[in-house]
């Protein structure tokens, strides 16, 4: 009994101290000019204790894009939107959890080990800032396109295009898609941010499994897009 009580408290540490590590350690590791432009789109990192999603403000152009959300019923001209929210992790956990009071072992179980992966789609309106769960960035043109582009492929595709789940969603206003990708413990819904945000020319940590990792590393070398709240 002493003897796994020893290693979980090793792993325990592990974790702690990898997390540290991949906080602190910027990826890429050096500040890149990619000669992308000037920083003209603003987008904005939401989160809460365990999650986080990335809201991209609506265009004519987004809209077209992402058309298919409206044919599933999810409201993206409706009046007073501005912004879609998108967000990946893990299958049972998103779809079995909408609520923490409905929190479930089984979910939970898959989340730890190994599960399917979906996207999750909302709509919003402002967008307070500043904010505690709120942390905006702004982007060049190339770098916006680069991170619908990358939004778009995590949709897992059928022969009808995006893959709805019907009656999976909170409210009227979100729903879920088959995603691309496994999830795991180590490869969650804040690793799968991060990649975004990456590939949106911004820098985080190596490793950023949690909400509070990735706004600290976020914090910490983007600080030119991370600019004062817009009137």
């Amino acid at each position: 009994m002493r003897t796994a009580v020893r290693w979980i408290v090793r792993l325990l540490a592990l974790v702690a101290v990898a997390a540290a590590l991949g906080t602190l350690l910027p990826r890429p590791l050096w500040r890149t000019d990619d000669g992308g432009g000037q920083a003209t789109r603003r987008i904005y990192v939401l989160s809460n204790p365990i999650h986080t999603d990335i809201a991209i403000p609506v265009d004519a152009a987004l809209l077209e894009r992402f058309r298919f959300l409206s044919g599933d019923g999810i409201p993206i001209g409706g009046e007073g939107v501005r912004y879609l929210v998108f967000g990946w992790g893990g299958r049972a956990f998103y779809l079995e959890t909408p609520t923490w009071s409905q929190l479930k072992p089984a979910p939970v179980l898959k989340a730890l080990t190994m599960d399917a992966s979906v996207m999750h789609v909302d709509v919003a309106g402002t967008i307070p800032e500043p904010h505690p769960a709120v942390a905006g960035y702004d982007i060049s043109e190339p770098r916006f396109s680069a991170l619908l582009d990358f939004i778009e492929a995590s949709f897992a595709r059928g022969q009808g295009g995006p893959v709805f789940i019907p009656g999976a969603g909170y409210a009227a206003t979100d729903g879920f898609y088959e995603a691309n990708g496994a999830f795991n413990a180590l490869v969650g819904c804040n690793t799968w941010t991060a990649k975004a945000l990456r590939i949106a020319g911004l820098r985080t940590g190596w490793w950023n499994p949690l909400p509070w990792s990735l706004g600290l590393s976020m914090q910490l070398y983007n600080h030119d897009q991370a600019r004062t709240a817009r009137p």
